[in-house]
């Protein structure tokens, strides 16, 4: 989706400025926030490609007021309000007024902890062969889903060449409308700074980007 979050070559926003020594969470609220996103998810209320698409889907207000933990509280909110997990009535009290609706997993457990916090596997087996090879020249499809994509707005109709083919995973953009894993084959896609943007641009830059095939073509 073309959702304030993609903020990929913009100007305007000023430089990254690194917090020398940044804790894991500046506040305790913050740690719980996390926390209930690993559990909610480890229970199979939503998946992380799910959970990404409502941070994108945030009004761009308050995208850009909030923190990155603000960010993932409100966007599971949302979430867990539209898919029934949660009521209004529920936000409103502060804790649980009905009965839950069950999830997909069932409860969350402590013994369930360790397992959660190991990063899941996201490689599936092929059910073609790849489309493109290290060497090839693609270009990014000038597409605009309404929906979530990992592809970045600015290599969207611009030349690349695949540097490396990182085998089949899941496709995030179906994972994320909850339509199934469909694998799709993804790569690394190596970009000109000046394909990019113009003879303005450094011509020494040069951007890479994961890439799934169905965001490319051959050029």
């Amino acid at each position: 989706m073309n959702g304030v979050h993609d903020m990929g070559g913009m100007d305007g926003f000023g430089k990254v400025e690194p917090e020398p020594n940044e804790p894991m969470f500046h506040t305790e609220w913050e740690a719980r926030v996390l926390a209930m996103v690993r559990a909610m998810g480890a229970a199979g209320a939503f998946n992380i490609d799910t959970s990404r698409y409502y941070r994108e889907a945030l009004p761009p207000h308050v995208y850009l007021s909030s923190s990155y933990y603000k960010k993932w509280l409100l966007g599971l909110e949302d979430l867990l309000l539209d898919k029934g997990f949660i009521a209004a009535a529920d936000m409103a009290a502060g804790h649980a007024v009905q009965p839950p609706k069950p999830l997909k997993r069932g409860k969350f457990a402590l013994e369930d902890v360790e397992r959660v916090m190991v990063r899941g596997q996201f490689g599936r087996k092929p059910a073609a062969d790849p489309r493109f090879k290290s060497g090839d020249r693609v270009r990014a499809k000038n597409i605009h889903p309404v929906t979530h994509t990992r592809l970045p707005r600015y290599v969207r109709g611009h030349v690349g060449v695949i540097e490396r083919d990182h085998g089949c995973h899941v496709f995030p953009d179906s994972a994320a409308m909850e339509a199934g894993e469909n694998p799709q084959w993804l790569y690394t896609v190596v970009f000109g700074g000046r394909e990019l943007w113009g003879d303005d641009a450094d011509p020494t830059v040069m951007i890479s980007i994961d890439a799934f095939e169905p965001y490319l073509e051959p050029a």
